[in-house]
């Protein structure tokens, strides 16, 4: 039927163009776009990524006209209008605090599961337990237990050392190894726990573990798994659609039958992309948005904007090789109107540099240097080691 509907022409076209020119508006990048608190800039990307501990500070700095550091650590910390939460392809967001019932049962809970399922397999064929159910349930009680009695939260090294239980070592089937506290990760995806307190500087994560009740009080109930997914997909359509369902599946890290019967149910309307796909908007998302004339940004490892979508070409372009990673992470990355160039490195005094993929017009080149200079000046000498390097920025 979706086959039939993109040949009429009464099925409305996205470009392109109009593709990058959303983006750069709905993700607050574009000049007269920019967002004015971290959540605000969060909202606007529907959840910041968490994989690496600076990149939420540097998707809010990239977005904002300064954006202190302090400015993420009032909302993740004092004010807890956002929370730190794995959930979708087994990823560490920053969440709305207001998202947080609908991600719990819907993406986190499947990697509850995915977890549950990996952890008493291993313990059992390892041989540190007959019963791997029974081994995982006495951890976490056991580890519930201690954090109920710390509202302040305790660090993973307190925890181990205060449950002798997962003070151990266990190999997985792949031949990794994985230790105890591997439990608090899991107690984490089924929100029970939460990441409270960082105990290191922004540019590192040691939070102090703690219960979901005691860090945020009152929230509201949760939703069964259809509706969050509902809500998650009605978020991620207005900050990155159209999308395809390959790039909800992808994004989500979820079925195409969870992502079909999500789109139906909040009535998603089918638009034509420029390549010939099927894609999906908000029924009230329908109109063009403009053009918002020239804009440049320099974006950190794994930031929200670049890992949005499955396929990538209406940015990317023929650059994937240069600025992602073999297993499909994307480093540091330099933008003009909507498509990456190029990346970003710091030299050994800090200096941010950008590197170029492909030749740009001089006042874009003049632009970009200009947002070099301002990511310098804002990081005053804080040097940023990112785990996940793109070629370009070897």
């Amino acid at each position: 039927m979706i086959r039939h509907w993109l040949h009429d022409d009464r099925v409305r076209l996205v470009t392109d163009a109009e593709r990058r020119s959303r983006l750069a508006v709905r993700h607050a990048l574009a000049d007269g776009s920019r967002a004015d608190s971290a959540e605000a800039v969060t909202r606007a990307l529907t959840a910041l990524h968490a994989t690496e501990p600076p990149t939420p500070y540097l998707s809010c700095w990239a977005r904002t006209d300064s954006a202190p550091v302090a400015d993420l650590d009032r909302a993740l910390y004092e004010d807890r209008t956002l929370v730190k939460q794995l959930a979708m392809r087994r990823t560490l967001f920053v969440f709305p605090r207001d998202l947080l019932p609908s991600v719990w049962p819907s993406a986190s809970a499947r990697v509850a599961a995915t977890e549950r399922a990996r952890m008493t397999r291993d313990v059992v064929r390892t041989g540190l337990a007959e019963d791997g159910e029974g081994w995982l349930e006495a951890a976490r009680a056991e580890v519930l237990a201690v954090l109920e009695k710390a509202p302040e939260g305790l660090s993973a090294a307190q925890v181990r050392r205060a449950v002798p239980r997962i003070d151990v070592k266990v190999s997985g089937t792949s031949g990794e190894m994985w230790s105890g506290p591997r439990v608090l990760t899991q107690l984490g995806a089924s929100a029970e726990i939460v990441r409270g307190t960082n105990e290191g500087r922004w540019t590192a994560s040691r939070p102090r573990w703690t219960r979901t009740s005691a860090w945020l009080g009152a929230v509201p109930a949760m939703t069964d798994a259809a509706a969050g997914y509902r809500e998650l997909i009605r978020r991620w359509l207005f900050s990155f659609g159209p999308g395809t369902e390959d790039d909800l599946v992808w994004w989500l890290g979820s079925t195409k039958a969870v992502v079909r019967k999500a789109l139906s149910d909040i009535g998603a309307v089918a638009v034509r992309l420029e390549n010939g796909a099927a894609a999906w908007l908000l029924p009230d998302d329908l109109e063009e948005v403009a053009d918002p004339g020239p804009w440049v940004s320099l974006l950190p490892v794994l930031d929200p904007t670049v890992m949005g979508w499955q396929g990538r070409d209406f940015y990317l372009g023929p650059h994937q090789g240069r600025l992602f990673d073999t297993r499909g992470n994307v480093g540091t990355s330099a933008w003009v109107n909507g498509r990456m160039v190029g990346c970003w490195i710091q030299d050994a005094a800090g200096q941010v540099e950008v590197r170029l993929v492909e030749e740009i017009p001089a006042p874009a080149r003049s632009a970009l240097d200009a947002e070099a200079a301002r990511l310098t000046a804002w990081l005053d000498g804080t040097r940023i080691a990112p785990i996940y390097r793109s070629p370009a920025m070897k």
